[in-house]
């Protein structure tokens, strides 16, 4: 006996048949039941998060640093209140880099000040004065009838241009002509001590005038090299000046030793005065690299 096209058999009971309408209707695909109640409120609420959270992450990720930290003020004075003013650092304390300089700022530093174990502020003073030039120094003679005279060193620039050593080393000029050099025992006092440096000045005449005013300086000038003449034996044996004999002493007349030294009176005044040309800027750098490179 057959059901719905199937092969039967009479041994089937009902309970088989049931079985197999149960495993055709599995096989067939049910239809989704839409659902006819209303989404609670936690679930509006958590699906509603997602977006925004997904929408915050794109705008925020789209920003640079500065303008996301911008955003982000903004947002808290417009939720929690208050004024910018409240968020702006106090900048009346701050230092800048020659702030520091000035405040720890020494004319002359030992080997073992600013070292690695003091402080930043003073290991700063010591790098900006290692770069300073300080052969010589430039000088304000404003204040040069008080006997008050202040010094610094050279910066790059003034390096650069030869200012205080090509270049008159009064503050306020500018004359390049007829400078001097001067040795200065420079006395002054720091953090209440007292303390004293050597200090070389170039300085115009006008300038020396006014160093000069109250007590006269050591002035620095040049050695003159004197070349030795290397005379062999021989010239000296026909010249006269070596003998191997023994000559007895003569002792001169005190009227023929007088004579010569009135006749080198005389030829000083009857010639024209001999005027020592000064060097010009060119010749003084000259000398100055030669110097430094001998």
């Amino acid at each position: 006996m057959a059901y719905n096209g199937d092969y039967g058999s009479e041994f089937e009971n009902d309970s088989d048949i049931e079985r197999k309408k149960r495993k055709r209707s599995d096989l067939i695909p049910k239809a989704k039941h839409s659902t006819s109640g209303i989404a609670s409120k936690h679930e509006v609420t958590d699906q509603y998060n997602k977006e925004e959270g997904k929408i915050h992450r794109f705008h925020n990720l789209s920003l640079d640093a500065f303008a996301r930290h911008k955003q982000l003020v903004n947002n808290y004075i417009q939720y929690y209140g208050g004024s910018m003013k409240d968020i702006y650092r106090d900048t009346r304390k701050d230092k800048r880099d020659i702030d520091v300089i000035r405040e720890n700022h020494q004319f002359l530093w030992d080997e073992d000040e600013g070292e690695a174990d003091d402080t930043w502020d003073r290991r700063l003073a010591k790098k900006y004065y290692t770069k300073l030039f300080k052969e010589y120094a430039i000088c304000d003679l404003s204040r040069y009838k008080e006997n008050k005279v202040a010094l610094r060193w050279c910066i790059e620039k003034e390096v650069i241009e030869g200012k205080g050593q090509f270049v008159c080393g009064n503050k306020k000029c500018t004359v390049q002509e007829g400078l001097r050099t001067w040795e200065v025992n420079f006395g002054y006092i720091e953090k209440g001590t007292k303390k004293n440096a050597l200090v070389k000045l170039r300085l115009c005449a006008d300038c020396s005038y006014k160093l000069n005013y109250h007590h006269k300086k050591k002035e620095v000038t040049k050695r003159k090299s004197h070349k030795k003449m290397k005379t062999s034996e021989k010239d000296r044996h026909e010249s006269g000046r070596y003998s191997p004999t023994w000559v007895e002493p003569q002792i001169s007349n005190t009227k023929e030793s007088e004579a010569p030294k009135c006749q080198e009176i005389t030829s000083i005044w009857s010639g024209p005065v001999k005027i020592q040309e000064e060097k010009s800027r060119e010749e003084e750098m000259n000398d100055y690299l030669n110097d430094l490179f001998q």
